[in-house]
């Protein structure tokens, strides 16, 4: 299912999610062992889901540069990059990302679809979710509103996939994640 090279996500159904390397969860000598904390999670809240994410070595600063990068392509005009006035944030610390580093980052990229109980779902980028160490409360996988509801799914989709979407009365829809 996973090797040392790979990360663990887990989401909960209150927006919430942690990403951290497999290796920090030790391997256990029997069934009965009682496990390690994933996530610290919220009164009321559960796990909804557990995914397999390739681990990339990469700062926040060239996790930011990416981002901002890939979105200013996908933006742009038959894959060029929209010319985009830098701000005062922007400029500070920002660093540029070399052309060699923005292929083998864009390589690497997976995406993870997140949907919600009243049908929103959200597409974002594996970069998003930082590394950090396991059993702390994580970061925001998807904002909460009355018009989302809480969390059903997280998992990983490439462009190429279809999901399937099936109310409790049988209303489904079916569409490409791209």
């Amino acid at each position: 299912t996973c090797t040392e090279n790979d990360d663990v996500l887990l989401t909960a159904n209150g927006g919430q999610c942690i990403r951290f390397q497999v290796d920090e969860v030790r391997v256990f000598k029997g069934r009965d062992s009682d496990g390690v904390r994933g996530i610290a999670l919220a009164e009321g809240d559960r796990v909804i889901s557990m995914s397999i994410l390739r681990h990339v070595d990469a700062t926040a600063e060239e996790r930011a540069a990416y981002l901002k990068r890939a979105s200013a392509v996908r933006r742009g005009v038959n894959g060029e990059a929209e010319e985009a006035a830098p701000d005062a944030e922007d400029a500070a610390g920002a660093i540029e990302l070399g052309e060699r580093r923005y292929v083998e980052m864009s390589e690497a990229e997976q995406f993870v679809l997140t949907v919600s109980e009243k049908g929103m779902g959200k597409r974002s980028s594996s970069y998003q979710y930082r590394t950090t160490g396991r059993g702390g409360k994580g970061i925001v996988a998807m904002a909460l509103t009355g018009k989302t509801g809480k969390l059903i799914a997280s998992f990983p989709v490439e462009d190429a996939d279809q999901i399937m979407l099936v109310t409790n009365r049988g209303q489904l829809i079916r569409t490409r994640v791209d």
